[in-house]
């Protein structure tokens, strides 16, 4: 596992407790950075707003969010995401209740590189959770980071 954090995008407090507990449960030691809207996500990534400053450079591993976020929806971020050189290649997971075909065609669309709907059961969520971030974070080969010019 890389040192680098994971950014989770949730709205909804409990399922950002869930999330954090399955990630912690599963001995996934990535510092979590959580965004409560779709705007704190796109600040956090580009380094704007209350994160200005921040080592642009150290991207998150990966970026968990779900589709409905207030503020900026979790479709607009993606296309945010997708059309920066800095951004296009980060792993992206849409993690979200939705199980509609046209969120699913729409994200892979946009470049998602998952789209895992969340179970309603705990332990299920749990366990999706869980094997999520290993696989991501364990047995994924990310695109090597560009060289900084």
């Amino acid at each position: 596992m890389t040192n680098r954090p994971i950014l989770l995008v949730e709205d909804n407090p409990d399922d950002e407790t869930l999330t954090i507990r399955a990630l912690k449960k599963h001995n996934i030691k990535n510092e979590i950075i959580v965004a409560h809207d779709g705007v704190e996500a796109i600040d956090y990534l580009f380094g704007t707003g209350p994160f200005a400053g921040r080592d642009l450079p150290r991207l998150p591993e990966i970026v968990l969010f779900d589709l409905k976020l207030p503020k900026l929806d979790g479709l607009d971020v993606l296309r945010k995401l997708r059309s920066d050189e800095r951004t296009k290649l980060l792993p992206v997971i849409i993690l979200t209740s939705s199980n509609e075909d046209h969120d699913r065609l729409r994200s892979y669309g946009l470049g998602a590189n998952s789209f895992v709907r969340k179970p309603v059961v705990f332990d299920q969520f749990i366990e999706a959770v869980g094997q999520l971030g290993l696989y991501w974070l364990l047995l994924n080969q990310p695109a090597p980071v560009p060289p900084q010019s």
